[in-house]
């Protein structure tokens, strides 16, 4: 027989109703005996109040979807940005559990090797962007500049068989084995490794060096999450910086997807200094129904100034945050380079400090959601806008580098291709060179000439997407 639904298109009740109604209630949990309806109708009314865009979202009847996450997909805008891209590329969900233990801890099951796509079409090339010291990767010999040309037989760089490439990529849990065809970035040294998933723990700042230049100390942190372990990496980092007399700061997030809202903000404060305190590093906006009230916390919706003191996410709320008064920072970008590292970009810009951007465009993701869990997943759903002190935020297509900039999202700089053939933190790597060079050149005229990769959501593999999963969002942003 046919569901009966109460569905009524443009009529919605509080998602309070529906919440914690669960088809699977989890024991020791708020959770309630309910259905995959009851599910969908959160979903519903949840979203037609705090999305965005709510009102792009086709009203879909809660009652004709069996599954909640195919549901959850159509809870959002299909417009496009200026570029033709997707005006939302950012919806998405995790596992409850998964979810806490990333944010909180920096831990997540996998390998150890952060992957980066360079072709989509064949011949595709996915290559590692760097690993986590003791992980499986690392103690595999694979190393930032290694390709991976097969995933457990199936051909990555022509082949069609999306499930094994994604199961043997992405590991759902710890303890997995998976076999990798790899080799060295130049094409040499093919050979097979197996390597086998571990519960990992990301370090966010693999590498902080000093280079003693003509013009002083130049400090260099490669930073890749703004979870909560962060902060204390960064205070001590920038508090060793600062005890150097470090006058530059060269930071590569190009692979920086984002993270906790407040350390980006307490980073800024980091490099820019008392000058900042007092001064709005971003302000944000919700929908139209809530112009005055943030609808997740309630509070009033005031200017976030720049922080002063921890936040207490991995060191004690409260402590002076250290500073290196820096007149203007370096930042290294691809598009890997999202959310909470471009608010980063766009807050010192807010308050006319230089940024000098040298690497490829951002992601372009101004916008920021408050994760919310409902029966074992926790859903990410843009809820708002993100503004600097100047009220500039649109930058849906990314931060571009370019040597003279004319629009607001044009950022003076380089643009330099990502150098896979040496290290991070090596002093001749393509984008660490350019910048080591501009700080005494003041122009882009040690840039190496090369041809920047075009800019890829996601690897497509006949017809079908590679799951990558997007870095950790954030308050996240």
């Amino acid at each position: 027989g046919t569901t009966q639904s109460d569905f009524q298109r443009g009529i919605f009740s509080a998602s309070s109703q529906f919440k914690d109604l669960c088809q699977n209630p989890r024991a020791g949990t708020g959770d309630i005996q309910g259905s995959t309806t009851d599910e969908n109708d959160w979903l519903r009314a949840w979203s037609h109040d705090l999305y965005l865009w709510y009102n792009e979202i086709i009203d879909e009847d809660p009652a004709a979807y069996a599954d909640v996450l195919e549901y959850f997909d159509l809870m959002m805008t299909f417009e496009t940005t200026p570029s033709g891209a997707p005006k939302d590329q950012f919806h998405f969900t995790y596992d409850t559990e998964v979810w806490q233990q990333l944010s909180q801890s920096g831990i997540s099951a996998g390998y150890g090797a952060q992957l980066e796509l360079l072709s989509t079409t064949p011949p595709r090339r996915a290559v590692v962007a760097y690993v986590t010291a003791g992980g499986p990767a690392d103690l595999a010999g694979v190393t930032r500049g290694t390709v991976v040309t097969e995933v457990d037989g199936a051909d990555l760089i022509n082949g069609s068989d999306v499930d094994t490439l994604n199961a043997g990529l992405f590991p759902a849990a710890a303890g997995e084995s998976h076999t990798f065809g790899i080799e060295d970035f130049d094409g040499s040294n093919p050979r097979t490794v197996t390597l086998v998933s571990e519960e990992l723990t990301e370090d966010p700042v693999p590498v902080a060096t000093i280079f003693n230049t003509g013009a002083g100390p130049v400090g260099y942190l490669h930073f890749t999450t703004f979870t909560a372990p962060s902060e204390e990496r960064l205070v001590d980092e920038v508090q060793a910086m600062a005890a150097a007399g470090v006058t530059e700061l060269i930071l590569d997030v190009r692979y920086n997807g984002g993270g906790f809202l407040d350390i980006s903000n307490e980073l800024a404060y980091m490099i820019a200094g008392p000058s900042s305190a007092g001064q709005v590093y971003e302000e944000i906006q919700f929908n139209d129904k809530h112009p005055t009230i943030n609808p997740v916390t309630g509070e009033t919706l005031t200017p976030g100034v720049f922080l002063t003191t921890t936040q207490g996410f991995s060191v004690p709320a409260g402590q002076a945050l250290p500073t290196l008064n820096l007149s203007r920072v370096f930042i290294l970008s691809g598009d890997g380079t999202g959310s909470a590292s471009e608010s980063l970009i766009n807050g010192l810009r807010g308050i006319d400090m230089p940024v000098i951007l040298i690497g490829g465009a951002t992601t372009g993701k101004p916008y920021g959601f408050y994760p919310t869990d409902n029966c074992g997943t926790t859903y990410f759903s843009i809820q708002f806008a993100g503004v600097n002190a100047k009220g500039f935020g649109t930058f849906s297509d990314g931060f571009v580098p370019t040597e003279a900039p004319v629009e607001e999202y044009e950022v003076q700089g380089c643009e330099v291709a990502d150098d896979f053939g040496r290290q991070l933190g090596d002093p001749d790597e393509w984008r660490l060179a350019t910048a080591l060079g501009y700080i005494s050149s003041s122009d882009c005229s040690s840039a190496p000439i090369t041809t920047l990769q075009s800019r890829t959501a996601a690897l497509t593999l006949g017809g079908e997407a590679l799951k990558l999963q997007s870095k950790m969002p954030g308050k996240i942003r």
